[in-house]
């Protein structure tokens, strides 16, 4: 039965990132958090941006939960290492493959992947801090699908 359980945090943990990360995006990232979060709506100079802090703030969480879980490997545990998968999830797609912050020669074929492009690219139009839209990362609505007329 604790396996299930565990199985239970790491999935419920991950999903939950989602709605938690849309959120803090929308309402803090492009709210108070903006002074951080700027750095990421213009062009790049150098390796790093202020916005990294984030990654800083969000992984704190994490690995909290999983030293104080790591005794018992129970359920604290598994929620952090959800939470953890949801971050190397959201490196891979949003700084490797969208942002190209590692280079590759990727190109999306999946409509998943062309959705979730799209909107990101959308999120980006705009440079300000308010009028924005798609606000997630690893889900985007069926509105962001590319059609055949889209470049």
């Amino acid at each position: 039965m604790n396996i299930l359980i565990n199985i239970a945090a790491f999935l419920g943990a991950f999903a939950f990132m989602e709605a938690f990360a849309w959120a803090m995006h929308k309402y803090v990232m492009h709210g108070i958090g903006w002074f951080l979060h700027k750095s990421h709506h213009e062009p790049r100079h150098g390796r790093f941006e202020l916005n990294d802090v984030y990654a800083i703030v969000f992984a704190a969480p994490a690995i909290y939960l999983m030293w104080i879980g790591s005794p018992a490997y129970d359920w604290v545990f598994w929620i952090g290492t959800g939470i953890s998968a949801y971050g190397i999830c959201y490196f891979g797609f949003h700084d490797v493959i969208v942002h190209r912050r590692l280079k590759h020669k990727y190109k999306p074929v999946s409509k998943y992947m062309q959705r979730i492009m799209r909107a990101h690219k959308v999120h980006h139009k705009n440079l300000g801090k308010e009028h924005g839209e798609a606000f997630g990362f690893l889900f985007a609505l069926p509105k962001y699908d590319v059609k055949k007329t889209d470049e």
